[in-house]
């Protein structure tokens, strides 16, 4: 089978959404070339260090590449993509250059050039994520391992939204709590939350993709009995309490449901929001304030932001 390769030249702050429209019209794969990488230093980190070419690097903003097959429908696969991503500055979203091209690749091609940029990433205390193919022993007796396959949805697991979340779900997690996973992409926080103690886990996300994806996951990971995935619009119609709801995506899409987080929260529990941009960081703080949130932390990496927030009935706010 012969294969498009769609490459769109945009920001750091657009790379989530544009990934998200990427899988949700049928790309296979996905790569990120963002020049920050050659120049990244990260601590604590085993078995990542591999060679990069900044050759294949933009000077500025980050490059996104996917994959489309060729056929009869492709023209109109891109212009949909186009619409997609143009869409976004609805959201007041900067999609810089917003360049996009396509150029022809073979499969053999597609299915192993985007595997050299992943590789095992330690991105917090305890966790280590690694790709399904990539072999790899434990440095230590308490690190816990999460695999991945990239290659179903939603990235690496290693992008600093990811990153901030997981690393809150390992300061604030406590043994024993109940989770819920809104916009659960790959997976990947369910199941950290999981191999962190939670003792039920919950992962919604209204697209299918993601959906089937977050079940594999979970079944690689031997979690597909622990993590419950449903495909759900964010909170809708959820009639549950838990004591920790974890949530990375769009700050303006963060802000939609924050009532419904407060209302499927046990007194005292902590709503954990990630995929913030700098410039969207009041948006969110101001709506988790006004809603009787307590703020209880504020974490950055690079240009994204993560904050923790706490529900204390006795600050709710009457509307």
């Amino acid at each position: 089978m012969k294969w498009s390769e769609i490459s769109i030249h945009t920001t750091n702050e657009a790379i989530e959404p544009i990934s998200n429209i990427l899988h949700e019209t049928g790309a296979s794969g996905l790569v990120i070339e963002d020049p920050l990488d050659l120049v990244k230093v990260r601590e604590n980190v085993y078995g990542e260090i591999y060679d990069l070419d900044p050759n294949e690097y933009p000077e500025e903003g980050v490059r996104i590449k996917a994959y489309l097959p060729i056929n009869s429908f492709l023209s109109e696969t891109v212009e949909e993509i186009k619409q997609a991503i143009n869409n976004l500055l609805i959201y007041d979203i900067d999609l810089g250059t917003n360049q996009v091209s396509l150029s022809e690749i073979n499969e053999e091609e597609w299915a192993t050039a985007w595997k050299k940029y992943y590789k095992p990433v330690k991105i917090s205390k305890k966790i280590t994520i690694t790709p399904t193919w990539e072999e790899y022993s434990p440095v230590s007796t308490d690190e816990i391992i999460i695999e991945l396959d990239p290659g179903m949805a939603f990235g690496t697991g290693t992008h600093p939204t990811t990153v901030l979340s997981i690393q809150a779900l390992e300061t604030y997690l406590t043994k024993e709590d109940i989770v819920i996973d809104v916009g659960c992409g790959s997976g990947v926080l369910s199941i950290a939350a999981s191999k962190l103690g939670a003792k039920e886990v919950y992962a919604y996300d209204l697209d299918e993709i993601a959906v089937n994806s977050t079940k594999l996951n979970a079944k690689v990971n031997q979690l597909d009995q622990q993590i419950v995935v449903k495909q759900n619009n964010l909170l809708n119609n959820i009639n549950m309490t838990a004591d920790v709801i974890v949530s990375n995506i769009l700050a303006e899409i963060i802000v939609q449901f924050v009532d419904d987080a407060w209302n499927n929260l046990v007194d005292g529990g902590l709503f954990i929001t990630s995929g913030i941009i700098q410039n969207k960081k009041q948006l969110v703080k101001d709506k988790l304030v006004e809603q009787g949130f307590e703020i209880v932390a504020v974490n950055e990496m690079e240009d994204w932001i993560s904050i923790v927030a706490k529900k204390n009935e006795s600050t709710q706010v009457n509307k």
